[in-house]
């Protein structure tokens, strides 16, 4: 189940950033979709071998490296990663929205999926015993936060980091009374992440 649960993660987030920068008119839609597959394909090589699409499991099954018993239910895992994240970002970017905060339930949403990511990526490169030793995982995380910038930073403004939060809010560049947004989504991402990094790597203590 645990290989299933991270095809299921990866396949999300690389279709959510997908429809978030696409959606949502980033810049440079490429450079974030490019980012949030490669550290999805760090964060989950180990477990699951990091397909996030139907055709690679496929192609990794004819080659000898995939059993039969997995391909079915890898691309279930799959489409249904995929079909929840076009739902999600088709709410967070519905015709409307405009503006730093343009919906609360649509920021809380944002900062906790982003930061499960962000999380969820530094639990499994920088602290897994099967990638301990690895040269890659600050440019991972790195490119974790790049990608959730460009996907979900009109929505949320793109913190995921509790400290962020605090200091913009200083700066004067978000509100003090959207401050809880930020700390009831960020640690719910955070403790969320744990728990599947528990879940996926039950003998890593």
């Amino acid at each position: 189940m645990n290989k299933y649960l991270t095809e299921f993660i990866g396949t999300f987030f690389l279709v959510f950033t997908i429809g978030c920068t696409v959606l949502g008119h980033a810049a440079e839609p490429p450079l974030a979709i490019g980012a949030v597959l490669m550290v999805m394909v760090y964060a989950g090589g180990h477990i699951s071998g990091a397909h996030y699409n139907p055709a690679v499991t496929l192609a990794v099954f004819l080659r000898g490296r995939c059993a039969a018993g997995d391909v079915v239910p890898y691309w279930v895992a799959q489409i249904i990663g995929a079909t929840l994240a076009a739902f999600a970002a088709k709410y967070l970017f519905h015709p409307g929205l405009a503006g730093p905060l343009p919906s609360v339930p649509a920021a809380l949403l944002a900062e906790f999926l982003f930061t499960f990511a962000l999380c969820y990526v530094v639990l499994n490169v920088a602290t897994a015993k099967s990638t301990a030793g690895n040269s890659y995982y600050g440019l991972a995380i790195g490119f974790t936060v790049l990608a959730g910038a460009f996907a979900v930073g009109p929505i949320s403004g793109g913190a995921f980091n509790p400290a962020v939060a605090v200091g913009v809010s200083v700066m004067g560049m978000a509100p003090w009374s959207i401050l809880w947004v930020y700390l009831l989504a960020n640690f719910a991402g955070a403790a969320a992440a744990a728990g599947v990094f528990k879940l996926n790597n039950p003998a890593d203590a």
